[in-house]
């Protein structure tokens, strides 16, 4: 099994191409790029490009979310959309494919068939995908790019697997779940394992998924890629060791504002501490459940001790957690949060529940794991969160730092994907 913090990946993190090789090109392809809560998309791309890659973005569709972050919004100019509006330029791609490659399209044709009798989706989305497909095919053979990387097992990758069909493209995909997971057999999941070049989980947790879900013959073709985050610059911009003052009584919490994000237990928790200790608990992040958490905050009379910041670019993130006791994040579905690896960058202890990847990252040396689902543990948890002095802070904090620098630099665990792309480009 390929795994980023393996002695060779070190030796090669910061290698470069020799100037008389033409840079390895490749396409990224997600359902909305970028988003404030893909950051690590991002990062990963970027680690890409220092390993010498060039990268082509590529987005299903332009995300309704504004972006609070300088570096989303200059990606936002650098992505080519799939779908916005271009209906001539969908159809001009499909006859283009029925013109030069009508058996291909013909075996895509099935592929998308076989993706509407599984009960994928509906037979109108399954015609966009094909659509998709044929428009993704058109700009890689004209950008001379021969392999595509999906993050997400959902509707990229069955974009991806049907353009694998139409043309000399392959595809690989990094799963994350928990969405894959929840559908695995109407997402037909072990079809796009079984057609993509290679697969990236994750975590082993992930990997482990991903096994139960598929063929055997298959399971070598998976490799644990652990996402990663920017130490260097973390080191170079921020004080990592700040003076945390014993009377410090602010939480902090980063999250889509779903329901898998377990936030209407955590102001549960919230309201059963109120009554006992001063503290006060930031939220960041935006979505659907917003209007039903700012009800919830009045009703159990937390307007003094919760706000709801909404997304904040990455530099106020790090501002927020580095002015807290802790970061805070009670989900019920997850893959493995990139925000309990910034947090525990900072030097941050972390309560986390126990699920999928997370117990790969925190235990009890660097944070605090809590049953999925038990107020009653986020409750007693925040409480002894809330009670710790500054020295066991600053231990837990050191754990945390060293294990995420152990398994979690981008730049190292891009040297793993690049070195699973060059055989493909």
């Amino acid at each position: 099994m390929l795994v980023a913090d393996e002695p060779w990946f070190r030796k090669r993190r910061h290698s470069a191409l020799p100037s008389s090789m033409k840079a390895p090109r490749v396409a990224y392809l997600t359902n909305v790029y970028p988003k404030p809560s893909h950051s690590f998309i991002r990062r990963e791309i970027f680690a890409l490009e220092r390993q010498g890659f060039e990268v082509a973005r590529l987005s299903v569709r332009e995300g309704a979310d504004a972006l609070p972050d300088p570096a989303d919004r200059s990606e936002q100019d650098r992505t080519r959309i799939l779908l916005n509006g271009n209906y001539l330029e969908l159809l001009a791609a499909f006859l283009s494919r029925v013109w030069r490659e009508p058996r291909r399209l013909w075996r895509g044709i099935g592929t998308a068939h076989r993706m509407l009798a599984a009960g994928m989706v509906g037979p109108v989305r399954i015609c966009a995908y094909l659509l998709e497909a044929c428009l993704l095919v058109e700009y890689l053979e004209r950008a001379g790019i021969r392999h595509v990387h999906v993050h997400f097992g959902t509707n990229p990758a069955a974009v991806a697997r049907i353009a694998c069909d139409l043309s000399n493209v392959t595809y690989s995909v990094t799963l994350h779940g928990p969405d894959e997971f929840d559908e695995p057999k109407s997402l037909q999941l072990s079809e796009k394992v079984s057609g993509a070049a290679f697969v990236v989980a994750i975590s082993s947790f992930c990997r482990g998924q991903l096994i139960r879900w598929t063929h055997a013959q298959d399971w070598a073709k998976i490799k644990v890629v652990r996402c990663g985050i920017e130490l260097e610059r973390i080191d170079d911009d921020v004080d990592i060791a700040p003076d945390i003052s014993p009377l410090s009584n602010r939480l902090v919490c980063v999250a889509r504002l779903s329901a898998q994000k377990g936030l209407a237990l955590l102001l549960e928790a919230a309201a059963e501490v109120a009554p006992l200790r001063r503290f006060e608990l930031r939220i960041i992040g935006d979505g659907e459940l917003r209007p039903m958490l700012e009800e919830q905050i009045e009703r159990l009379g937390l307007r003094h001790h919760v706000t709801l910041l909404g997304w904040c670019s990455a530099e106020t993130v790090r501002e927020e957690m580095m002015q807290a006791r802790a970061l805070v994040l009670p989900s019920l579905a997850e893959g493995l949060p990139i925000v309990l690896m910034e947090a525990m960058a900072l030097g941050k202890p972390v309560v986390a529940s126990c699920i999928s990847g997370i117990p790969e990252l925190v235990d009890d040396h660097c944070g605090y794991l809590v049953p999925a689902g038990s107020t009653e543990a986020i409750t007693e948890t925040l409480h002894i969160v809330l009670e710790a002095d500054r020295e066991t802070l600053a231990v837990m904090g050191e754990a945390g730092r060293a294990r995420v620098r152990r398994y979690h630099d981008v730049d190292r665990n891009a040297a793993a994907l690049a070195a699973l792309f060059r055989p493909l480009v």
